[in-house]
């Protein structure tokens, strides 16, 4: 049975969508200040699970393991231990820092209260929190994270998990090809090592409407205007890849066949032409 997909338009919901994204910003703090450095900072990312985002088990300073994690079908925050105990923050449109306050509080009652730089994250302005809106969301992003899943299940090579971004709020995946890059020193994994990103947007300034995207770093000669399937597209504009609006999967009568043809198709183009002789490394 084909996945149907609901309309998302950004002006619907993008106050929910800034108030959603900074409280996953706040978190994903949490996670980096207690987590051991991983390359590609995927130590900074959200992981999906079956009812929201988590930034899997992080081990305190006194030895105790804790999970922050949202649950967007109850919306709430979860505050978890290894041993079961569990403090749940209402999402609401609070404050940043209304948030945060109740995050460090939750975190307190079970005994934990590691040092934090928290500072940015102190803006008391109200949010919006349109609970329909997150839940139309939430139905899109995890039948998303499925097909990214199964996308990345055809790789031979090296890949990221399927993560999310709170920075950009954008779920997404990386191929590596496995080569080095030209130019770069072979020890800065964040530029060194030729790949392909593919993921979803919930929208943003260069492309006001959500949208599916596969970027390459170095662009391979050759690899922009090559052919993608009907209603794609390739980006010039602030960034160089393919794109594929959301909506296209809103109006297809099999919107998943639709998004693993457009990802298997720019990334069969990229890793071909990143099988060529390289050159330095030219900016995304």
């Amino acid at each position: 049975m084909a996945t149907t997909f609901q309309p998302l338009p950004l002006t619907g919901w993008q106050e929910t969508r800034d108030t959603l994204a900074g409280y996953a910003r706040f978190v994903r703090r949490i996670r980096q200040c207690n987590t051991p450095h991983q390359k590609h900072f995927w130590h900074v990312s959200l992981r999906p699970t079956t009812t929201g985002l988590t930034t899997t088990p992080i081990r305190a300073v006194d030895g105790t393991i804790y999970e922050l994690e949202f649950d967007l079908t109850r919306h709430v925050l979860l505050v978890k231990t290894s041993m079961g105990d569990v403090r749940e923050v209402a999402l609401t449109g609070q404050s940043r820092k209304a948030f945060k306050e109740q995050t460090l509080a939750a975190l307190a009652e079970l005994g934990i209260s590691p040092e934090y730089d928290l500072d940015e994250f102190n803006d008391d302005t109200p949010g919006v929190y349109d609970k329909t809106a997150v839940t139309r969301f939430w139905d899109s992003l995890i039948e998303i994270d499925t097909i990214l899943k199964e996308f990345r299940y055809s790789f031979n090579e090296e890949s990221s998990p399927v993560q999310l971004w709170p920075h950009h709020f954008d779920l997404a995946v990386v191929w590596f090809s496995g080569r080095k890059v030209p130019g770069q020193d072979p020890n800065d994994p964040e530029h060194a090592h030729e790949q392909m990103n593919f993921g979803f947007s919930t929208g943003d300034g260069g492309i006001p409407e959500p949208y599916f995207y596969a970027t390459a770093y170095p662009v391979p000669e050759g690899w922009m205007g090559s052919e993608l399937p009907d209603g794609a597209t390739w980006h010039s504009q602030g960034w160089s890849g393919a794109v594929l609006s959301y909506q296209r999967l809103v109006e297809s009568e099999n919107g998943r066949q639709l998004l693993l043809d457009f990802l298997h198709t720019a990334h069969r183009a990229g890793a071909e032409k990143m099988k060529e002789p390289q050159t330095a490394a030219t900016a995304v």
